[in-house]
């Protein structure tokens, strides 16, 4: 096994009317997983800065980024991957999702609203999801194991 850095990326907590907005985690029909938007940070950006263009490009809404909510880790070390999420609650400032939006990456092909009850009928990443994003305060998920099927 090689020695890849860590990578750090940002997460948005958007909630509507008790509703948690989750999109697909990997690309492709098959994938099952959910998790919430946002994607690996860029150098010379701030993190809220880095989490409004990856929302935006993901589900194309703009959001105003507020105060983190959790930190996560996972890794797989079969292949050595080991990523840090820093998840933000954040507002919808404009925009609706809408069907015909691209993801100009073409990963994220599935958005959707789900209460929590919902989500306790799929399979969502982290495990400390819903406590984050229906409770208040900051969290820690410890090193959680990444399983993509």
């Amino acid at each position: 096994m090689t020695s890849r850095p860590i990578r750090l990326a940002t997460r948005a907590l958007i909630l509507n009317d008790d509703r948690l907005l989750l999109v697909n985690a990997f690309p492709g029909p098959a994938t099952d997983l959910w998790c919430a938007p946002g994607g690996g940070v860029e150098k010379h950006s701030s993190l809220p800065d880095n989490l409004i263009r990856e929302v935006h490009e993901e589900t194309g809404l703009s959001i105003s980024v507020g105060p983190p909510a959790l930190i996560n880790e996972f890794h797989n070390p079969d292949d050595g991957f080991h990523q840090v999420e820093v998840f933000f609650r954040c507002k919808i400032v404009s925009g609706d999702l809408s069907d015909d939006w691209r993801d100009p990456e073409n990963i994220v092909h599935r958005r959707r609203w789900f209460t929590r009850t919902e989500m306790s009928g799929i399979r969502f990443k982290p495990d400390g999801l819903p406590d984050a994003a229906f409770n208040r305060g900051i969290g820690y998920d410890p090193l959680e194991r990444l399983v993509k099927a």
